[in-house]
């Protein structure tokens, strides 16, 4: 496999696979999109255990649709080797494409990240991130339900899962898991499944900068009264789809796989001088919010309105306050850094915690970059050629850089799915056992 399957192809595969398997798999609308999209699950076996799986939650990550289509051959071939695996014991229920919307912005990433030698430049041109209150699995945080949220905790509320596991990419680094409970068992067979395909354990991650973090790339949500929380804005990640599960004593596993991995990201020697990298990494991602903003601000009297235009929404969430949200969410540990106080945290200011942290001071500005060139590409206004030719010059520099300071190294298509497959089953045996 050297590319993604788009929403469509993966759609196709999984109605032809309930044709070759009559009674085996069954696919079923379980909701419609913000933009009158279905959203598709595919169910396959007959177990009386539920394992949902949930694919491409976000539009800009595409390696879910192939894992999905992996997951469902397996059961649906009658695998009887592992009990994940037995369709008389566990029915897996698959969400093909949690955001058929931000796909549809994201059209081209498929084709941009395929073959041997995907760049940076493809990826950022092609992907689409919209804002954190059209992200189905984070807007009920930020206080609002989008239908495609609303449609996955009934999806919950009626298979009440054992496990739920959500498909993601990195853009670049590691992989790593994060978990809203235990699964003791699990830590064992994900690192030897990463090792075996080359693919480093991220060790230390900005998603997860104060969860607990157990074993190697696992990562597991504090109790809810503990301080130890994400950086900025997870005060109310109880109410998020990942939680839901627990209701009915169910765990989620948030599957992170590299489109690229980084050559520090397992490197768990001391940073040198972390107090300088914090300090640097923050002037970093402000500089190129700043730059990048320069550009917006000169053409936003002929770039469509934000209301008319998701990533203009983006640019413009970008351009209020992200940049220095993203930054300020460094300074604990620059704080810790200075004094050198207590373990907690500790593990961020290893070399590989600091790359962790570089590759979201650097793709920040690469985001909105991409963005901007692709509205830029879109408008006939006189002064858009101007402005599109300074922009270029920064994201082209910005990728250089990027690729050099870390050492990029696109990880195989294959590679990915098989990670994210193996470690899905072997999350899913860990919950059918507890």
């Amino acid at each position: 496999m050297h590319r993604y399957p788009t929403v469509t192809d993966v759609t196709e595969a999984a109605r032809r696979l309930v044709s070759r398997f009559p009674g085996a798999g069954r696919l079923r609308r379980i909701g419609t999109s913000r933009a009158g999209r279905p959203l598709l699950m595919l169910s396959v076996g007959h177990g009386p255990r539920h394992v949902l799986v949930v694919a491409r939650p976000h539009p800009d990550e595409p390696v879910g649709g192939a894992t999905a289509l992996a997951l469902a051959e397996r059961v649906a071939a009658g695998d009887r080797r592992s009990p994940a695996t037995d369709p008389d014991t566990v029915t897996w229920d698959i969400v093909l494409c949690l955001d058929p919307d931000g796909a549809a912005l994201s059209e081209g990433i498929e084709a941009a990240t395929a073959g041997p030698g995907p760049t940076l430049a493809r990826y950022y041109r092609a992907a689409f991130r919209p804002v954190a209150a059209e992200q189905p699995e984070w807007a009920p945080i930020v206080g609002r339900r989008l239908p495609e949220s609303s449609a996955l905790f009934e999806v919950v509320d009626e298979l009440r899962p054992v496990l739920q596991c959500s498909l993601h990419n990195v853009d670049a680094g590691g992989t790593w898991v994060q978990l809203t409970g235990g699964l003791p068992g699990l830590a064992a067979p994900y690192a030897a499944s990463a090792s075996a395909l080359g693919i480093p354990l991220q060790h230390g991650t900005y998603d997860a900068l104060y969860w607990e973090n157990p074993a190697p790339g696992i990562h597991v949500l504090p109790a809810p009264d503990s301080t130890a929380r994400l950086a900025a804005g997870s005060e109310n990640i109880a109410r998020s789809t990942w939680c839901a599960p627990q209701r009915y004593g169910g765990v989620t596993a948030i599957v992170e796989v590299p489109l690229w991995a980084t050559a520090p990201a397992d490197d768990r020697t001391p940073h040198p001088d972390p107090a300088r990298a914090l300090r640097d990494l923050s002037a970093l991602v402000r500089e190129g919010g700043r730059q990048v903003t320069a550009v917006f601000d000169k053409a936003r009297d002929f770039l469509p309105p934000a209301e008319d235009s998701p990533p203009r929404r983006v640019l413009e969430w970008m351009a209020d306050d992200l940049y220095d949200l993203v930054a300020d969410a460094w300074q604990p540990l620059a704080d810790q850094a200075r004094s050198a106080s207590g373990p907690d945290g500790s593990a961020a200011l290893t070399t590989a915690g600091i790359s962790a942290l570089e590759v979201v001071a650097r793709r920040q500005p690469l985001r909105a970059a991409g963005l901007l060139l692709r509205l830029l590409d879109a408008t006939d206004d006189p002064a858009s050629a101007a402005l599109h030719h300074e922009l270029d010059g920064l994201f082209t520099t910005w990728c250089t850089e990027f690729e050099q300071s870390l050492h990029l190294r696109p990880v195989p298509v294959h590679a990915q799915v098989e990670l994210q497959t193996h470690t899905v089953l072997a999350a899913a045996e860990c919950a059918l056992g507890r």
